[in-house]
């Protein structure tokens, strides 16, 4: 027995609660509780029969599908930690990462061989490759087939250092500012972090009879939209799984509204994550456009954290199901549930707004709380249940883990200011901010003000070199089907609702702005676009 909360001692408690109950399901392919749980020890087996040992580093480098959740069921089983991997690196992308790591095993989908193969004499540390069949090619010889391992009928899986608590999941961070960093977060605090939200909590010592007392039979249906490869989908499937819910995943690997919205449809979907208007704005013009097609009535939340949702979207949501609660979660990989906004039928939000946690503050630069009305900036911070810190990076860690008046808080980077009613208005990070003629301007609040715009469906805003004023703000503006992008109109509609300084100076239209799976932009790339645009007089 653990002195403290692992997640697969929770999740094999339910599965013994409620072994019929859906745990997982990709399409046609469903898997109840029992099933679930007993693949997971065969896949735990094999990454130790590779000589795996405590708290060694397993990469994920697959799609959504059930086997990344039974993949993270083994790591916990097996006291190995998981290492979510972006699909869409390149080869020298994926050796950084796994070399940072320390990875010794990987699992892939079989479309990834000729990747792998390409760069496995470059990974001598990686011992172990399973396989998952995607009908992309045959199992290469270096590696075993997956389903061969979660088929081998394992017996329950020990080992000898056990299960802690304090094992850990590594999350790493995109890199679109410098190289990716893996977060460290122990099991018990990403458990009490999640478990937060609940009505009915866990009790901070392990009580595996309180992990069936709230079982009440199957729990909600959940369908992570986001990829499950970053935290706000992984995180809100491994939430729903500590309740005895099971996670619903998309077949398609690219975005598709149809099958999102046939997968709620037919499942029964309860709750999905999302990653803002990215995902909401098409969910909402396809409702738009056919409002009979699909029963989207089970739907009761929609979770949307990592980059702004827009008031707007949230409304017309709410006019195809008045029973949805809506929630912007602002969070990240280094805090969760920092801040949030709730929107309902009965309540009116808007973009960007946040009411803090009980254990969150906004913090000046030089260490005191953000004076409401005062329109001072700080840094979010979260005290409480947060992360460890940067796996082998203790210069990164102390300035993201910053103590303050003798207590440690994680400080992502959000930069925000604090209205006279205490409500927070979130600016973006601080490492995309514009300093344009000694103004700071935030990057996402221009964007969602020119997204509210009827010819705009996406937006993205950089400062390129000015000899006046240091930075110009320019905007690349995506134009919706049938729409034309017109600069003066655009820069006129942004300073109608932000001061004048914040408006672009020039707006270019853009195919896309070139939103990844998570819904975050690369400023870096789309700032280079900008300038090539801009210098060869093709804007």
């Amino acid at each position: 027995m653990t002195e403290r909360w692992n997640l697969a001692d929770i999740w094999e408690r339910i599965a013994e609660s409620i072994p019929d109950a859906p745990a997982l399901s990709q399409g046609a392919n469903e898997r109840n509780w029992a099933e679930f749980d007993r693949r997971s020890d065969g896949v735990a087996a094999a990454l130790l029969a590779g000589g795996t040992v405590e708290q060694d580093k397993v990469a994920q480098y697959l799609y959504n599908c059930n086997e990344y959740t039974e993949t993270l069921f083994a790591c916990f089983k097996a006291g190995l930690a998981p290492v979510n991997t972006n699909y869409r690196y390149t080869s020298d992308e994926l050796v950084y990462l796994w070399d940072n790591s320390d990875t010794v095993a990987v699992v892939f989908h079989g479309t990834f061989a000729a990747q792998i193969e390409s760069i496995r004499s470059r990974l001598p540390r990686v011992r172990t490759y399973l396989c998952v069949d995607d009908a992309t090619g045959p199992c290469p010889s270096w590696a075993t087939p997956y389903e061969t391992a979660a088929q081998s009928g394992a017996p329950r899986c020990r080992t000898p250092w056990g299960r802690s608590g304090e094992h850990i999941l590594l999350l790493y961070t995109g890199g679109t500012t410098g190289m990716p960093k893996g977060v460290m977060w122990q099991q018990q605090d990403l458990i009490a972090s999640l478990d937060a939200a609940n009505r009915k909590r866990l009790p901070p010592e392990v009580d595996l009879a309180a992990v069936s007392g709230r079982l009440g039979g199957p729990g909600p249906r959940n369908l992570p939209a986001a990829p499950l490869m970053h935290g706000t989908g992984q995180f809100n499937a491994i939430s729903n799984l500590m309740v005895g819910g099971s996670v619903h995943t998309l077949v398609g690997r690219h975005f598709d509204v149809v099958e999102l919205l046939d997968t709620v449809h037919t499942k029964r979907i309860n709750s999905m994550s999302i990653v803002g208007d990215a995902f909401a704005k098409p969910i909402l013009r396809a409702l738009d456009a056919e409002p009979s097609r699909w029963d989207i009535s089970s739907l009761r939340v929609i979770v949307s954290s990592g980059v702004m949702w827009s008031a707007e979207t949230k409304a017309g949501l709410l006019r195809h199901n008045d029973r949805l609660i809506l929630v912007d979660s602002l969070g990240s990989s280094e805090a969760i549930g920092m801040a949030s906004n709730t929107t309902t039928s009965g309540s009116v939000g808007k973009t960007a707004t946040f009411q803090l946690g009980e254990n969150t503050r906004v913090i000046t630069d030089d260490g005191r709380d953000v004076v409401p009305g005062s329109g001072e900036r700080g840094r979010v911070a979260m005290r409480g249940f947060t992360p460890v810190g940067y796996y082998k990076d203790p210069e990164k860690s102390a300035s993201t883990f910053v103590v303050v008046d003798g207590v440690r808080y994680s400080m992502p980077g959000d930069w925000a200011e604090v209205d006279a009613d205490g409500t927070v208005r979130l600016l973006g990070r601080g490492s995309q901010c514009i300093n344009t003629g000694g103004e700071k301007v935030y990057p996402e609040e221009v964007e969602e003000v020119l997204k509210l715009h009827a010819s705009v469906s996406d937006a993205a805003v950089v400062g390129v070199p000015d000899e006046r004023f240091g930075e110009a703000i320019t905007a690349l503006v995506e134009p919706r089907p049938g729409a034309s992008v017109d600069e003066a109109t655009l820069v006129a509609h942004v300073k109608a609702h932000l001061a004048a300084y914040k408006a672009p100076k020039r707006v270019l239209a853009i195919q896309s702005v070139g939103r990844a799976a998570n819904g975050k932009l690369d400023y870096k790339a789309l700032k280079a676009t900008a300038l090539e645009r801009l210098e060869s007089g093709t804007h």
